[in-house]
């Protein structure tokens, strides 16, 4: 199995708009984020996690063959925003896609013309499915299980797929929802930055407790925004068997 990042940024992507600090500067690809999204896939199977307003940059550098299922972590649109863009795709057959109760409200809302009655001609041909934590799905060769983690005060939803657990957006965790993860070889988790609290996002030593606690061989963290430091020196402080993902990084499980 197969994780590429496609995106590992925030909401507003790095470099920020406007912004002049040493981050947002660089000119090492490591430090350019766009807005969280993976693909997940094996020889037969290709699974894609969230859909973000970046997908179409994204995902053109990729071989073009059929995603099977897009799995929603929630309903915010750096997670969702870019779901017109899998139009080429449906070629393949109708797109499949997961999510929540709150997500499938959302995508009905923002994309319309995908659910009427009568469709122009062209638009995405959508198959919505509302999926619950704890259900198990199947994709070709892959098994998914959807868990909990809180995102302030909201519920969304982590992915686990084999020996793999993907989270991002996470401030908080049952307990009973850590055993969904406990045992992963790789952990993908969310950390906003090193210092100054977020009400609904961790820090990096949040998520670096959090890998301890599931006892991942190995973790990457996503979902980070420039305030986190240049790619290359956060790495020098983190644990040796946790790195701050980029965008394009291949990990093979």
């Amino acid at each position: 199995m197969k994780l590429t990042f496609l995106g590992t940024g925030t909401s507003c992507g790095v470099p920020v708009i406007g912004c002049q600090c040493e981050v947002c500067r660089s000119t090492d690809p490591h430090d350019k984020r766009t807005r969280c999204s993976a693909l997940i896939e094996t020889e037969q199977t290709r699974l894609l996690i969230d859909c973000g307003p970046d997908f179409r940059q994204q995902i053109l550098p990729q071989p073009f063959r059929k995603i099977d299922a897009i799995l929603i972590t929630h309903a915010h649109y750096d997670h969702m925003g870019g779901m017109d863009d899998i139009r080429p795709y449906c070629q393949f057959g109708e797109m499949n896609v997961y999510a929540d109760s709150n997500a499938c409200k959302s995508m009905l809302e923002m994309l319309p013309y995908c659910f009427a009655e009568h469709r122009y001609p062209g638009v995405p041909a959508i198959g919505l499915h509302e999926i619950h934590p704890h259900q198990k799905l199947s994709f070709g060769d892959l098994e998914v299980v959807p868990f909990e983690v809180m995102h302030g005060k909201l519920p969304i939803l982590g992915y686990r797929i084999g020996s793999l657990a993907y989270i991002t957006d996470m401030k908080t965790i049952d307990d009973a929802e850590v055993d969904y993860v406990k045992g992963v070889r790789v952990l993908v988790v969310n950390a906003l930055r090193f210092d100054k609290p977020h009400h609904s996002h961790q820090l990096v030593d949040e998520a670096v407790a959090f890998a301890r606690r599931v006892g991942a061989e190995c973790s990457f963290i996503i979902h980070s925004c420039h305030d986190i430091g240049l790619h290359e020196e956060v790495n020098k402080k983190l644990p040796s068997d946790i790195q701050l993902a980029y965008d394009g990084q291949e990990i093979n499980i």
